[in-house]
């Protein structure tokens, strides 16, 4: 299970001068799915990719090249929906046989999300007992992204939801947060999960990282 934390939720609505009264309508939203709001929504599912995730409309779906973090060109699959100014979009790159470490994989896809913008929110992140990176980007062009990333199995998932302007921010956390990995696996080992806890200052069962800021509070 895995939660957005709510720096998340309500940086990306400040970012579009929301008021504080939309930061609860968008955790009831999010939380309850109105039969109005979510009548476009389903769940698609991407058995060789072991992952789920629920699109408003029916996914573009196309192969390229992702540039990973030593400049190598990779084999990708890019599922994509662009509507109502929201653009949703699962890249999926393969990693195997290219030695990265799981930093520089994680950080040279921070970098390629957030160029010529800025990162708001950058915070560990977890589905299920798979680790990796939660941001909140702000564009150049005025646009609210919320995106995660993953080193996985040998592939990189990359979640990305932006709202352009006048594009509905709750739309993109509904994305981001849509997404499941399907085969019970996990990118830690159990000595390694356990340390994440142990480092957790705080009293969370299951934190996202010794960095997650739930980990800070006394």
């Amino acid at each position: 299970m895995r939660l957005t934390h709510p720096k998340i939720i309500s940086t990306i609505l400040a970012e579009g001068n929301q008021t504080m009264r939309m930061i609860a309508f968008a955790l009831a939203v999010s939380v309850a799915s109105g039969p109005a709001a979510a009548q476009s929504w389903r769940e698609y599912s991407y058995p060789a990719y072991a992952f789920t995730v629920a699109f408003p409309a029916d996914p573009q779906i196309e192969t390229t090249i992702y540039q990973v973090a030593d400049g190598r060109s990779v084999e990708a699959h890019v599922y994509s929906v662009r509507q109502n100014n929201g653009v949703f979009k699962v890249t999926v790159a393969e990693l195997a046989n290219t030695g990265l470490e799981e930093s520089a994989v994680i950080d040279h896809a921070i970098k390629t999300m957030s160029a010529g913008g800025e990162v708001k929110i950058n915070i560990p992140h977890r589905i299920y007992q798979v680790y990796g990176r939660q941001l909140s980007i702000v564009g150049a062009d005025g646009s609210r992204s919320t995106a995660a990333v993953f080193d996985y199995k040998g592939r990189l998932y990359q979640i990305e939801g932006k709202a352009l302007p006048g594009g509905d921010p709750i739309d993109i956390i509904r994305f981001q947060q849509s997404l499941v990995f399907t085969d019970g696996g996990s990118n830690r080992s159990p000595d390694a999960i356990r340390a994440i806890r142990e480092a957790c200052r705080a009293s969370v069962v299951n934190p996202a990282g010794a960095d997650d800021p739930r980990c800070a509070q006394q």
